[in-house]
């Protein structure tokens, strides 16, 4: 008998058309172009500047690619999972709002929150429902809106974050293709380097938090960036390790896009040439939950079926992850 995997069957990435350069973050903040790329490698990043759109926005912009991608109907969806720290309001859920606004009458729909490691965490999550045998069509989108919790007066933070949204279709193969293996962790000590410290429960909005910025972005860069490359290349191997292969056998590195240098740590703990390490910081910066799947858009046109692709992960949490797959298109 054979056994039924999720596989990808198409992708699709959206940024708004409007970008902050560096130049441009250089009159806000006390930053330049060589400090921005040196330490990071990001040279812009893109903005949804209409204040009438926000995250659901993205996720339909999408979708929308994705479904006229594949020739998939939108009443034809059964699940829409968006992984999302930056949803349009606490509730009704991102997912909600954006399966309305496809016309996706017939899928049940929710979000995921796992920041950065959102889009390998959701799409473990969505691989279940594939192969449960329940069901035969699933959406994943990885969808933020940074902007809005970025402080534009604090340039160790403001230069790194952008808006995007990248989305997958994944349906059943028999092929021995799609989601192979998963190694998925977290750890919520130390979570204070990395974190929304206001706006929810445990800390509710006031006038002193919203005077102490606490509604944005809080990152401490050091003790992140020594545990992220740990998380990201620890999980790789350990994929590897599990499966039985090397860095030799993988054709592709797509790791999350928060920092060049976690991304070139990462790819040399694996042993991986540049040419099979997927990399476009350079123009989103850090779109959190959409990295991974936009990046895997605008690479997928060098994939062959049967490749072997490797996805890496870390964000606030702690979470982070790997994933193994095997292209099916």
């Amino acid at each position: 008998m054979n056994t039924i995997t999720a596989a990808i069957t198409g992708v699709f990435g959206w940024a708004p058309e409007d970008v902050i350069t560096n130049e441009e973050l250089a009159q806000m903040v006390d930053t330049n172009d060589e400090w921005i790329t040196s330490r990071t490698g990001i040279k812009e990043r893109r903005v949804l500047k209409n204040p009438q759109l926000s995250t659901s926005d993205m996720a339909v912009k999408a979708i929308e690619g994705l479904l006229k991608q594949t020739n998939t109907k939108a009443e034809d969806i059964e699940v829409i999972i968006v992984a999302t720290i930056t949803p349009d309001m606490v509730f009704p859920s991102c997912a909600a709002l954006t399966a309305t606004k496809i016309g996706a009458k017939n899928a049940f729909a929710f979000d995921l929150n796992s920041a950065c490691s959102g889009f390998i965490f959701g799409l473990e999550t969505a691989a279940q429902f594939i192969t449960s045998g329940k069901y035969k069509k699933v959406i994943l989108v990885g969808a933020d809106k940074m902007t809005s919790l970025s402080d534009y007066t604090n340039r160790n933070t403001c230069i790194l974050f952008g808006d995007a949204a990248a989305a997958v279709l994944l349906e059943p193969n028999a092929e021995g293709n799609g989601v192979i293996d998963a190694v998925l962790h977290v750890d919520s000590n130390n979570w204070e380097h990395l974190c929304l410290r206001a706006g929810g429960a445990m800390k509710p909005a006031t006038h002193e938090t919203v005077d102490a910025h606490e509604h944005f972005i809080h990152q401490e860069g050091q003790p992140v960036f020594k545990i992220a490359v740990n998380g990201m290349a620890g999980a790789a191997r350990d994929i590897l390790s599990r499966n039985n292969i090397t860095g030799d056998d993988i054709a592709f590195l797509i790791p999350h896009q928060a920092n060049k240098r976690i991304i070139d740590s990462t790819g040399h703990f694996l042993g991986l040439t540049p040419e099979k390490i997927c990399v476009n910081i350079e123009k989103y910066g850090n779109t959190t939950a959409a990295t991974i799947p936009l990046c895997m858009y605008e690479f997928s046109h060098k994939f062959k079926k049967g490749d072997n692709i490797i996805l890496a992960a870390f964000g606030a949490g702690y979470s982070w992850g790997a994933m193994y797959l095997k292209w099916a298109y």
